[in-house]
């Protein structure tokens, strides 16, 4: 999701930190019954299989593997199915039928071109969707990073459907009383900030990202401490370029992410573009406008939150702050984890740490 110059930094961990706080191959048996439209193309991961199915109005790509009760991850953006790879065969195997889609506007999952087709209220109907394409009537929530925005209002949109949840990467302390657009737009006013870009009109984001799909992600698929180039934009202002200047270029890539890895992401993208994923970042102020309902609401299904301890979105943040403002909108908030020296993308980059505390979580429910 982010990975900026030390002024962007600065300038992130002053906003984020509130602003963000809103938001085996073994199930084929399920094929015959479920109206399925297709198998899809081969998975790069063995033990993992790829179908597509029809969830609230359009067509999306789901990996899968293994039988039992249903775990429904949730991918951020520039992610992918593909960024579950080391948790899928791990719950799988620990006796769960698991499910990783393309979101709504990536992969092989349609892409609605109107923008308020990725509202809140859109994706989550997406989700609950699966459920009731799998015939499952509930299932554990797992999101990280978009995808745990979009899994906290979920779960308090459709409370009865999902038993309990895990949150990567973004926390979240309750409906706020101002929308978030305006908030950024105050704090940045002409300096750049990426989400700001992102909800620039005529598609400058994704025209940019889609015209060097590898020059973004290789940036962006970074740990904190990996060695970069000096960034060719250093003026802070927007009229000074766009983000991938903002980056310093990877110097090699980090020992969590293969060649093939890389590779297999950017081609994710490649296909599909990345309007899909900006549009999500463009319904900030309509999610906000459209959640009125969830002013004081709270989660009652057991919670758990983990994330990189050097992951800025968190911006500093301790266990004991990211406690409480979680615990104003939760109920059953079973643990915050802060796995050290960890950046933002925990499970790829601490995938044996992320799941043994996903784990340990799954088998106190």
């Amino acid at each position: 999701m982010i990975r900026m110059t030390t002024n962007a930094l600065k300038d992130f961990g002053r906003v984020a930190a509130v602003a963000l706080l809103l938001y085996s191959a073994l199930s084929g048996h399920l094929l015959a019954q479920q109206g399925d439209i297709e198998m899809g193309t081969e998975s790069p991961v063995a033990g993992v299989t790829f179908r597509f199915i029809e969830s609230n109005g359009i067509t999306m790509r789901i990996a899968e593997a293994g039988t039992g009760p249903l775990i429904l991850l949730a991918h951020g953006w520039p992610e992918s199915w593909y960024s579950w790879r080391h948790q899928i065969t791990m719950l799988a195997a620990a006796g769960y039928h698991v499910v990783a889609p393309d979101m709504r506007g990536y992969g092989e999952t349609d892409k609605p071109a109107d923008v308020d087709d990725y509202d809140i209220k859109h994706i989550a109907g997406d989700l609950v969707g699966i459920l009731d394409a799998l015939d499952e009537e509930t299932a554990i929530l797992v999101g990280h990073d978009w995808g745990a925005i979009v899994a906290w209002s979920t779960v308090l949109l459709h409370p009865s459907r999902f038993t309990a949840l895990i949150a990567m990467s973004v926390p979240y302390g309750g409906r706020v009383a101002r929308s978030p657009m305006e908030s950024w737009r105050e704090a940045f006013g002409e300096n750049f900030f990426y989400i700001l870009y992102h909800n620039e009109p005529g598609g400058v984001a994704e025209a940019e990202y889609d015209a060097d799909p590898r020059g973004l992600i290789s940036r962006l698929y970074l740990s904190p401490s990996s060695p970069r180039e000096p960034a060719t934009i250093t003026d802070r202002h927007r009229s000074a370029g766009g983000w991938i200047g903002r980056l310093g270029a990877p110097k090699g890539l980090p020992d969590w992410l293969r060649q093939e890895d890389l590779d297999y992401v950017v081609s994710q993208f490649e296909n599909a573009g990345f309007r899909g994923g900006m549009n999500y970042y463009r319904n900030f102020h309509r999610n906000w406008e459209i959640t009125e309902e969830l002013q004081g609401a709270t989660i009652k299904v057991p919670v758990l939150f983990i994330a990189g301890s050097q992951d800025s979105v968190i911006a500093g943040g301790d266990k004991e702050s990211l406690t409480a403002t979680i615990s104003r909108a939760t109920e059953d908030l079973r643990d915050v984890v802060l796995i050290p020296e960890i950046g933002h993308w925990l499970q790829q980059e601490a995938p044996e740490e992320t799941n043994a505390v996903m784990m340990e979580f799954l088998n106190s429910l």
